[in-house]
């Protein structure tokens, strides 16, 4: 595992260039041989930026995921996509986002395409930073399904999907995938209302065969949909049961929080490294270099720099890309002086 201090990492997606976002629009107009080179482009794209900003820590920037849930729900067999619910019109909130009726068994025998992902990045990529995968957990994935007769609430749909995901994490870790992050915002979202043991033991099942085996990591945050959250914003709730999460990192949303409650990494870093969200994904602002090295010596009074990494909030893709740019480069800037100071 890793011992870089004050390493730089990302979540996962990263914004579309523009011509993808136009051609996603029209994908009728292409072939086969034409989707797959402009995959390609795209994910070049999400490489050139992640490595000119010169982090450790890169990813494909989830250039083949049209939405964080939805784009798996068309490898799951049993889903019909669902209209009636879904608001039209009106301020930007996560009630515009699709929902979708189960109409049989969930099954996905192809599994979810996070290898064939991973496996155009290992072609892709330069040598050097290291390459990760991220994935949705099954608590989170289940969020815009609609239960029925045979997955009666939320926890009976997750229980279908976790095996689904396991299988998912364990296909990575073969095809060589050595950074994982679990993407499980629905847990932090709810902790507040939710039974939070119940949450850890999902977690911990689902990721149990690649223990060990793989650099484990969990982003909670408390959502963003057009740069708006959705959840109670306080780690509290999460508190003491999201210690026993079987993971060596856990990423925490701080900087568009103001780094309210930062004195509680201390009890996370006890038991785990520690990636803090100190670059905010909602905020056009573009933190510079000193802000970024203040907000690291205030992360450290609490984490120290060898169990520190430090991320934007969330991942990218709703943030344009010029901003990313930008944010993602003084973030390393930011990282690598606070280094020398160490």
């Amino acid at each position: 595992m890793s011992t870089t201090p004050i390493r730089t990492t990302v979540v996962g997606s990263y914004p579309f260039p523009g011509w993808l976002e136009f051609a996603s629009k029209n994908l009728d107009k292409f072939g086969p041989a034409d989707l797959e080179e402009m995959i390609e482009d795209a994910v070049i794209a999400a490489i050139h930026d992640q490595v000119t900003a010169g982090l450790d820590v890169i990813t494909d920037g989830e250039q083949t995921r049209l939405d964080f849930n939805l784009s798996f729900y068309g490898f799951i067999s049993g889903i019909e996509k669902n209209e009636t619910e879904t608001r039209k019109f009106g301020p930007a909130a996560h009630d515009q986002r699709g929902k979708h009726n189960i109409v049989g068994e969930l099954k996905a025998p192809g599994g979810l395409g996070a290898v064939k992902e991973f496996t155009r990045l290992k072609k892709l990529a330069p040598a050097g930073p290291v390459l990760k995968a991220s994935l949705p957990g099954p608590y989170t994935l289940s969020g815009r399904l609609l239960p029925n007769e045979k997955y009666k609430d939320r926890y009976a749909i997750t229980e279908a999907l976790l095996p689904i995901i396991r299988s998912e994490w364990e296909a990575l870790v073969t095809a060589g995938c050595t950074e994982i992050t679990v993407d499980e915002p629905s847990m932090s979202c709810y902790a507040y209302k939710e039974d939070t043991k119940r949450f850890v033991d999902i977690f911990n099942r689902t990721v149990k065969p690649v223990v060990g085996k793989c650099n484990l990591s969990t982003h909670l945050c408390f959502g963003n949909f057009k740069g708006r959250p959705v959840g109670y914003r306080s780690i509290k709730p999460m508190l003491p049961d999201f210690l026993d999460m079987t993971v060596n990192e856990i990423h925490i949303e701080m900087a568009n929080r103001e780094f309210a409650e930062i004195e509680l990494l201390e009890v996370f870093a006890e038991k785990m490294n520690v990636a803090v969200g100190i670059i905010d994904v909602k905020n056009y602002y573009i933190e510079t270099a000193d802000d970024v090295v203040e907000r690291i010596n205030r992360c450290l009074k609490y984490v120290p720099a060898e169990k520190l990494s430090v991320a934007p909030d969330c991942g990218l893709s709703q943030t344009a890309r010029w901003a990313s740019r930008q944010k993602l480069s003084n973030m390393v800037k930011g990282a690598k002086k606070a280094r020398e100071g160490l």
